[in-house]
């Protein structure tokens, strides 16, 4: 009889200790991920690309309300051949890092697969190497994506920049700075001529608007 009741008392603990940690979700659990980012644009012979890695470090406060920052590199190359010298090559290469703080909210579609939507506040600095033009800009984004569990400790996410505001400085070696600010929604927006000749790059705002990566929890 004391088997008996030793092993359904057994049982009730697991029992329970499995719903209150149901119940908990993901709170306290920490989560590495690393996004990737890229976009190129082709113009006849000027080709232009726009390469980000972001690992990203964060906690979940709540069982689905996540905070983190990401440490990242941004790379914008452009290349092709000069307008007026046709066979004058002309070479664009900036590196720049940025770093952005950001929270997360998450729900549950069916299954292993989650909606989340991101608020972010990147801030990216550099310059670009053949001119010596410094490059810094201060943005707030707002993204939606999905979040496919493989297993309870590796997903596949997937997301995509809704609404995006961005303040951008070129500040060349020798002349006055330029400031550069963009709003749009969904990327529908128009890239500046200043910025995207003097930097060589291929979208509006430094940040590509699609990026995959893959989560760690633990």
């Amino acid at each position: 009889m004391k088997k008996i009741v030793t092993l359904v008392s057994m049982v009730l603990i697991g029992l329970i200790a499995k719903a209150q940690d149901s119940s908990q979700g993901l709170k306290g659990a920490w989560f590495a991920t690393s996004q990737f980012g890229y976009q190129q644009t082709k113009t006849g012979d000027v080709k232009g690309t726009n390469l980000s890695v972001l690992p990203i470090v964060g906690t979940f406060i709540t069982p689905s309300v996540a905070v983190g920052a990401g440490i990242g590199y941004i790379n914008i190359k452009s290349e092709g051949y000069d307008k007026v010298s046709p066979d004058l090559k002309t070479l664009g290469n900036t590196d720049l890092i940025v770093i952005q703080p950001l929270a997360r909210k998450y729900w549950n579609v069916a299954g292993s697969l989650y909606f989340f939507g991101q608020a972010a506040i990147p801030v990216i600095t550099g310059k670009e190497k053949e001119s010596n033009l410094k490059v810094n800009q201060v943005g707030v984004s707002v993204s939606g994506g999905f979040d496919y569990f493989v297993t309870k400790n590796f997903s596949v996410e997937f997301s995509y920049d809704l609404v995006n505001f961005t303040s951008t400085t070129l500040k060349p070696e020798n002349g006055e700075k330029t400031t550069v600010t963009n709003f749009g929604l969904a990327h529908v927006a128009n890239v500046d001529s200043y910025y995207n000749t003097a930097l060589g790059g291929s979208a509006p705002n430094l940040t590509t608007p699609i990026s995959v990566g893959f989560k760690f929890i633990f």
